[in-house]
């Protein structure tokens, strides 16, 4: 019996074993490329096996007839298929579809540098590498300047980029427009931006072929995002060479809000006790502003964010007049400024997410022109006293601008997302101007500019990515409707190399003092064509970058005022960071080759601007000594020399008197910045000591040439004193920047 009962045993496991059905197949991916380490399995079952290092697999079932074999692998969408399984082998070849996410997709970089968290691969410029670029002096758009597409302009503010002026970059906090992000122009000297780089977590420098939900730049637009919450309650105070500043900043109990205020007084009176500067300033420039911030976070995770700046300031200089031996210009300046905004980011049901901004800011400018004597005694001139008639004026600028704009944003599977939404910019600007033959000239204008817009980002795979959309534009004052197109397109080639290229159409409309004056203008147009290639890691980023811009409807003033202008502009750029390959030292190597001509304004042909140096580098280096707790940065800037040109407006034409290329910038800066400890006793004191010196070689700089009403007298234009010093402590009580500092130079 037991020998019986063996022989059955043995025949039922036999009969099993032989029921069984083998699976075998190959898995790869669609570009034939074998997948290593896949799960095949036969659903709700236990049989299945793993692919080898070739994609191929093999194991045996029990299981007959239809039934679902699952594929699974990391980064790869799960794949189902049903099978007919019968007496004999089965053979399965299976391929599978990547996963698009975040962290592995492609994205559209042509034209853009971007810093913030989400794209930590690709981070350029923090709030802390603004702060610790020597030459910057903590200035957004100083640091910006490191960056290839930037111009080195030392005579005006703002950003001149790719060949176009400071006046076609535009600058957006919380996406909506900032109307006088710099300080009010004085003559011959650049000023800086008004808002500290503290306020944002995020910022992008796009040289081209931004976003659809932007407009009115011809050029370029740097694009800010203010921070959240707090980390925790903070209190702050500050003292320096040029002023004093004191703030508060208190996180709510919860965590999900938080208010603040800060105080900042500048006054360079002892500073240039110090510093001799090479205008007479009869009012020493000073300032006073107040910032307030509110932050809370919705129900549903959303932030609501309020911000607000209000600016007063007045600065007196003198200059000896150029067309006189003995006479002296004086300019005067008063300003007021007040911006604000608002903006709200909340998440919706079925993965809608929902953003409004809206801002107002009001500007007044009260400017003052004489001419005085030796006595610094104000000089009345007969009324054909010609040159001297035109420098004599007083002006009353008023410049108010509201925004309000709404985006919808909806995830459509994956991280494919679609973006629409409207704008509207209410702006009022009322100029009065008088001289010795003109009494209160008033111009005023008044439009509403409204737009639509729409974009969506489709990543067809983790390879290939693009980012379609367009705007419909129309101001009220030109009673003008444009629709311009933009489109990028991005391949990965590797792991960590990519190539975007983009396009688009920007219009921007004539500055106020052209609209109020002459009838039947339009806007002007460029169109960017973009390639660049980038190789970006963690810690080290590469790319190069090549443009084509061409410009359409310019202004000209010559014979008249009209939109006939016409330019283009072209280049290459090489950008270049490293954190990885010295222990805490971080640098980065920025290169742009410039090739731009106008025919704009008064030029009587297609010339290189004088705001176009045809090579720009700059070499960046930072290096943090951890034992010391100090942070030793240094940086080089280089650009060819610019051109200049005296044009004379004769009875029937323009013509070139005088031309010439200013002589090559070079600038070389230093900056410490020192973080001691002050014992632990609470509470707990954070200084921040910096020590910086601007120009510290002394080199030689020119920015371009005044010229005598007659032509035979020309000076150079150049900064008001070579050099520039600064020390500063900075205390926080409550907060310790000492490791983000360190946790930058990693």
């Amino acid at each position: 019996m037991k020998a019986l009962f063996g022989a059955l045993f043995c025949f039922f496991i036999a009969s099993k074993l032989s029921a069984q059905i083998q699976i075998t197949g190959q898995v790869t991916n669609y570009k034939g490329k074998a997948i290593v380490g896949a799960s095949v399995v036969v659903k709700d079952s236990y049989d299945g096996g793993i692919t080898d290092s070739v994609g191929k697999f093999t194991f045996k079932t029990f299981e007959k007839g239809m039934q679902t074999i699952t594929i699974k692998a990391i980064g790869y969408l799960i794949n189902e298929q049903s099978v007919a399984i019968k007496q004999t082998a089965c053979t399965l070849y299976v391929k599978l579809k990547e996963e698009v996410t975040e962290l592995s997709a492609v994205t559209v970089t042509a034209g853009s540098f971007e810093a913030s968290d989400k794209k930590r691969a690709t981070v350029v410029l923090n709030s802390i590498d603004i702060v610790t670029t020597a030459n910057a002096n903590a200035d957004i758009t100083g640091a910006v300047k490191t960056l290839p597409g930037a111009q080195q302009i030392g005579e005006q503010e703002g950003l001149f980029v790719r060949g176009g002026t400071a006046a076609e970059t535009r600058v957006f906090i919380d996406g909506t427009t900032v109307n006088n992000f710099f300080f009010t122009s004085v003559p011959d000297i650049a000023q800086r931006g008004r808002f500290s780089p503290f306020l944002f977590k995020g910022t992008v420098f796009s040289s081209g072929g931004y976003s659809a939900l932007y407009g009115q730049a011809l050029s370029g637009a740097l694009i800010l995002e203010s921070i959240d919450l707090p980390e925790r309650s903070e209190a702050s105070f500050g003292i320096s060479s040029v002023g004093v500043n004191i703030g508060l900043q208190e996180l709510g109990k919860k965590k999900r809000s938080s208010w603040g205020i800060q105080y900042n007084h500048t006054n360079l009176q002892l500073y240039f006790m110090a510093v001799k500067q090479k205008p007479d300033y009869y009012k020493v420039p000073a300032f006073h502003n107040v910032e307030a911030n509110a932050r809370f976070k919705t129900r549903s995770g959303g932030m609501v964010k309020f911000y607000m700046y209000a600016n007063s300031n007045q600065l007196g200089l003198r200059n000896p007049d150029i067309d006189s031996n003995v006479l002296k210009n004086a300019f005067d300046l008063t300003n007021l400024n007040w911006y604000s905004n608002v903006s709200w980011k909340e998440n919706l049901s079925n993965n809608w997410k929902f953003n409004a901004g809206m801002s107002f800011s009001t500007n007044s400018d009260k400017i003052q022109n004489e001419l005085q004597d030796k006595n610094n005694q104000q000089i009345l001139l007969l009324e054909n006293s010609l040159p001297y008639i035109n420098k004599i004026f007083r002006v009353s600028v008023g410049a108010k601008l509201a925004q309000l704009k709404l985006v919808f944003e909806k995830k459509l599977g994956g991280i494919n997302v679609i973006r629409f939404g409207a704008e509207n910019w209410y702006s009022n600007d009322k100029t009065i101007f008088n001289n010795r033959l003109v009494v209160d000239a008033k111009s005023y204008v008044q439009d509403w500019y409204k737009a639509m817009f729409a974009e969506s980002d489709i990543h067809i795979n983790n390879n290939i990515a693009l980012k379609i959309g367009g705007r419909m534009e129309h101001s009220s004052y030109l009673n003008k409707l444009n629709a311009v197109p933009r489109l990028s397109i991005a391949y990965k080639l590797a792991k960590s190399i990519q190539v975007s290229a983009a396009y688009g159409i920007f219009h921007q409309k004539p500055s106020n003092a052209f609209l109020a004056n002459v009838p039947n203008l339009t806007n002007s147009k460029a169109t960017h064509y973009i390639a660049n290639i980038q190789k970006s890691t963690l810690n080290q980023t590469f790319r190069t970058e090549l443009f084509y811009k061409s410009y359409q409807n310019l202004i000209k003033t010559f014979p008249d005022t009209n939109n006939n202008g016409h330019g283009f502009a072209t280049g290459v750029e090489v950008f270049w960071r490293d954190k990885k390959s010295f222990k805490a030292f971080d640098y980065w190597i920025s290169y742009s080759y410039l090739h731009t001509k106008r025919n704009h304004l008064n030029f009587p042909e297609l010339l290189q601007p004088s705001f176009g140096a045809t090579h720009t580098l700059n070499l960046v280096t930072k290096k943090f000594v951890m034992p010391w707790k100090t942070g030793f940065n240094a940086t080089y800037t280089f650009a060819s020399g610019r051109p200049y040109y005296h044009l004379i407006n004769t009875d029937s034409k323009i013509i070139i008197a005088d031309k010439g290329t200013t002589i090559p910038y070079h600038n070389i800066s230093f900056s410490i910045n020192y973080l001691p400890n002050l014992g632990k006793k609470m509470p707990k004191f954070f200084p921040i000591i910096v020590a910086s010196i601007t120009n510290a070689f002394n080199f030689k700089q020119e920015f371009g040439f005044n010229y005598s009403f007659n032509g035979s007298t020309k000076k150079a234009i150049s900064p008001p004193a070579p050099q520039f010093f600064f020390l500063g402590c900075f205390l926080s009580i409550g907060v310790d920047r000492t490791q983000d500092i360190i946790n930058n130079n990693l």
